[in-house]
């Protein structure tokens, strides 16, 4: 973890705006120029994964930096309907990468920036976008809670049928993760989570009583999905003191959860939906991921959008 202020003065060599909501004690710095993502800051440490790498460079066709965060990414991934495989191969969109965030509105505690982009699915499909990230942080001693209205509107001109246009807005909190660390939630035998790799990966979840866990600790790579009972995750990192616990906002009336997996462009997209998913990296990094929704039509000015609120607190 690193201080508030190191990161901020990484981003100005870097030439990369930054906008901060609240203060370098407690609030959050949004990368305008790097994907519009959020790093949270509680008593004066920056708690996301920071790759300075991305800060400092630019991802390549051949080479993706990651920059850490928590960022909005369309949904799905994969699949037929997905945005990362347009040119076959799996690729962060350039429409993502090079999205340039503006701030439409701010005060000390309070910020919303926009970017307009345009994606392209594997059917070959492009749609005008406007992403948007809604921020609010309630600072209190030893915590800090950011909220964010997470919003991908639909510009185009004609209806999309979501046969040929699915799209849901997706958010990816990441941070550093090691020995000891865990991402638990509240579920019995009866909840849903399943496997979103197609060759598996770590799929042992613990359930003890009303709670389940899953390791998060950097030993494998996996992704599992939580289906829509699931009420809220939390992340466990005992080296550092940290606990994060992310809840999502429910669908509103005529949305469905989708499949958001990372499968090839000529896998057909699963029935079930998720709501929240879990990422473990070998490179010792993981996310708490949440998920909106998308209808069966997307008219023209279509909103679709999740609220997001994700807790940190020392332990």
């Amino acid at each position: 973890m690193k201080k508030s202020e190191d990161v901020l003065k990484a981003f100005e060599k870097s030439g990369k705006r930054t906008h901060l909501t609240g203060d370098l004690k407690n609030g959050v710095i949004a990368a305008l120029d790097m994907e519009g993502r959020l790093f949270t800051i509680l008593d004066g440490v920056v708690l996301n994964r920071i790759n300075e790498e991305a800060i400092m460079g630019q991802s390549t066709r051949e080479r993706y930096l990651n920059p850490g965060g928590d960022t909005l990414w369309p949904a799905p991934e994969g699949t037929t309907l997905g945005y990362q495989y347009a040119t076959g191969s799996w690729r962060v969109s350039p429409s993502v990468t090079s999205a340039r965030y503006l701030v439409e509105s701010s005060d000390k505690n309070n910020a919303a920036i926009v970017a307009e982009t345009e994606l392209i699915n594997n059917q070959g499909l492009g749609i005008p976008l406007l992403f948007k990230r809604e921020i609010n942080i309630e600072p209190v001693s030893g915590a800090i809670t950011v909220n964010v209205v997470e919003s991908i509107t639909y510009m185009g001109r004609k209806p999309v049928l979501n046969t040929e246009c699915l799209l849901a807005p997706w958010t990816l909190c990441q941070f550093d993760s090691g020995a000891g660390c865990e991402v638990v939630f509240p579920g019995t035998v009866q909840t849903k989570v399943w496997d979103l790799y197609e060759q598996g990966g770590n799929t042992d979840v613990f359930r003890e009583e009303e709670m389940c866990r899953v390791q998060t600790d950097g030993s494998q790579k996996y992704q599992i999905a939580l289906g829509p009972d699931v009420p809220w995750i939390e992340y466990h990192d005992p080296q550092n003191g940290l606990t994060v616990r992310r809840t999502a906002s429910a669908l509103p009336e005529g949305q469905s959860y989708i499949d958001i997996r990372d499968a090839a462009p000529d896998v057909a997209p699963d029935k079930k939906g998720v709501r929240y998913s879990i990422y473990s990296d070998t490179d010792n990094f993981m996310e708490i991921e949440a998920v909106g929704g998308c209808p069966e039509i997307i008219l023209p000015g279509t909103e679709l959008k999740v609220s997001v609120s994700t807790k940190f607190f020392r332990t």
